[in-house]
């Protein structure tokens, strides 16, 4: 990760695809201890570029997810931005959280779920739009375009404020 930045990245995610299968007890064992580890020993070598943390199925801990030294939390599809929003406030910035399968749905389809994302998270700074969980080699990438334009098109109209009444 550090020579990533070293070699001009912005910025940088750990993956962490298998945590959700963990158990209560053994998330912050096999899981965020070495997470936390890997940050402080980036951070101590001078990398101050924004980190995120990706668990899978790691809904169940984002409190401690943002605890752990990242400046962003990834979140897959299982968890709403709106709700993990209001758990983590704004100690980090959140990025997702579309369901991937919605791009084999219509293009209405695809431009609704698009607004509710957007929608859920309620607007303001600290939100960036992605996928739950990576992209089908399947995917029509016309259906990646039409998400991109709904992105686009529906944060530049104004978005409205989520169920904790944030913008």
């Amino acid at each position: 990760l550090c020579e990533q930045i070293d070699d001009g990245a912005d910025c940088v995610m750990i993956f962490d695809t298998w945590g959700g299968m963990l158990g209560d007890d053994e998330y912050p064992r096999f899981s965020l201890a070495p997470v936390r580890r890997i940050i402080t020993r980036m951070r101590a070598r001078g990398v101050d570029a924004p980190i995120t943390l990706f668990t899978k199925g790691g809904g169940a801990w984002l409190e401690q997810m943002a605890a752990s030294g990242c400046d962003a939390l990834g979140l897959d599809w299982t968890v709403g931005i709106g709700e993990a929003r209001r758990r983590v406030g704004d100690r980090v910035a959140l990025q997702g959280n579309l369901n991937p399968r919605v791009l084999f749905e219509s293009e209405a389809a695809v431009r609704a779920a698009t607004r509710r994302v957007l929608d859920d998270f309620g607007g303001g700074s600290g939100h960036v739009f992605n996928l739950g969980h990576g992209i089908d080699q399947q995917t029509d990438p016309q259906k990646v375009a039409v998400m991109v334009d709904e992105v686009h098109s529906y944060s530049q109209t104004g978005i409205t404020p989520n169920s904790a009444g944030q913008r």
